[in-house]
């Protein structure tokens, strides 16, 4: 049986979202997960979620006594904080007890704690773990990393990011020799910042299928199924990705109700409608995983609901079932 830790602290509508989604996850995959964080907190929310008869042995309190919040500062708050949410998540990891951890909660805490607890895979050269983004397309979906874990980089660091992010697509996605660009100002070589031009050739000396430059509009229309960005950029597009959607979904409701013939029109066209959002929905992939720590680390929305949290639970377990951390480690030592 999968076992994940989940933050039930983490996240802007802790305790309830957790909460919610780990009961969704334990009912509709028979997921055990074990809701770290302070007691006291979490009873009543789980009181909040009704009947629990069936999955309520699935369901185990972890005591955590403090919280990283929000606003704190990563580094600071994970020193001074041994005993959050996070830490005591991370060693059930750490220590065997849970097969993946999940937070949506500060994602510089997560980061540092995931470091500092499970350090990195052998073989991984990068000082610091990416954060690997599926991307919906037109033809399924694109890895998009980093996509908020590291605002500056190395040249080294996009390299290896190009390498773990290859290596996800091939075990998660399922895709053979996946296609590995590098998003830039233009698709001609040449393209892009100094960054990106020192990172080239240490990407194309890798044993990997990387095609070259891409543009933003080149990620959503599936071109490749691997994209390699610093974290700022990478964080800013997947934003503006979001915003985007939520933009043109409300314009489309605002002219199909417009008057009554465009709205008896609505009536028929909203499965479609609905279709297309739950396949552009943050919350249908729920997290995103740390790619290059030891051990299954997901990383959720701070907004998440209940179902994005369910999502993140199940991609842990995914991650966890693919044996994706053992894979990566094997392939690196194998290169």
């Amino acid at each position: 049986m999968v076992r994940i830790a989940l933050d039930a602290m983490g996240g802007d509508h802790a305790p309830l979202a957790p909460v919610a989604g780990a009961v969704r996850a334990a009912r509709a995959w028979g997921y055990e997960v074990q809701l770290v964080g302070r007691e006291a907190d979490i009873r009543p929310a789980l009181r909040d979620q009704g009947d629990l008869s069936g999955v309520e042995h699935l369901l185990q309190i972890v005591q955590a006594p403090e919280v990283i919040e929000m606003s704190e500062h990563p580094a600071s708050a994970v020193r001074s904080k041994r005993h959050s949410s996070m830490a005591v998540g991370v060693e059930l990891v750490k220590n065997g007890g849970a097969d993946g951890f999940v937070s949506a909660g500060n994602t510089g805490g997560v980061l540092a704690t995931a470091l500092l607890g499970l350090r990195r895979i052998e073989g991984i050269t990068s000082e610091r773990p990416a954060l690997a983004a599926q991307v919906p397309t037109l033809k399924g979906f694109c890895v998009l990393l980093d996509v908020g874990a590291n605002v500056d980089v190395k040249p080294e660091w996009l390299a290896q990011f190009a390498l773990m992010g290859s290596l996800y697509a091939e075990i998660v996605l399922g895709r053979t020799r996946p296609s590995v660009a590098t998003l830039s100002n233009g698709e001609e070589e040449g393209k892009g910042n100094a960054l990106l031009v020192e990172a080239i050739p240490l990407i194309r000396a890798l044993p990997i299928h990387y095609v070259g430059n891409v543009e933003g509009k080149d990620i959503t229309a599936g071109v490749v199924d691997v994209v390699v960005v610093d974290g700022f950029a990478g964080n800013v597009f997947l934003k503006g990705a979001e915003g985007v959607v939520a933009t043109m979904t409300e314009l489309i409701r605002q002219e199909l109700t417009r008057n009554p013939l465009s709205s008896l029109l609505a009536l028929g066209l909203r499965p479609a409608f609905r279709s297309i959002r739950r396949r552009l929905s943050y919350e249908e992939v729920g997290g995103v995983p740390l790619l290059g720590v030891n051990g299954v680390c997901i990383v959720a929305h701070g907004r998440s609901t209940p179902l994005a949290m369910q999502n993140a639970i199940r991609e842990a377990a995914r991650c966890a079932e693919l044996h994706l951390v053992p894979r990566i480690r094997e392939r690196l030592i194998s290169l």
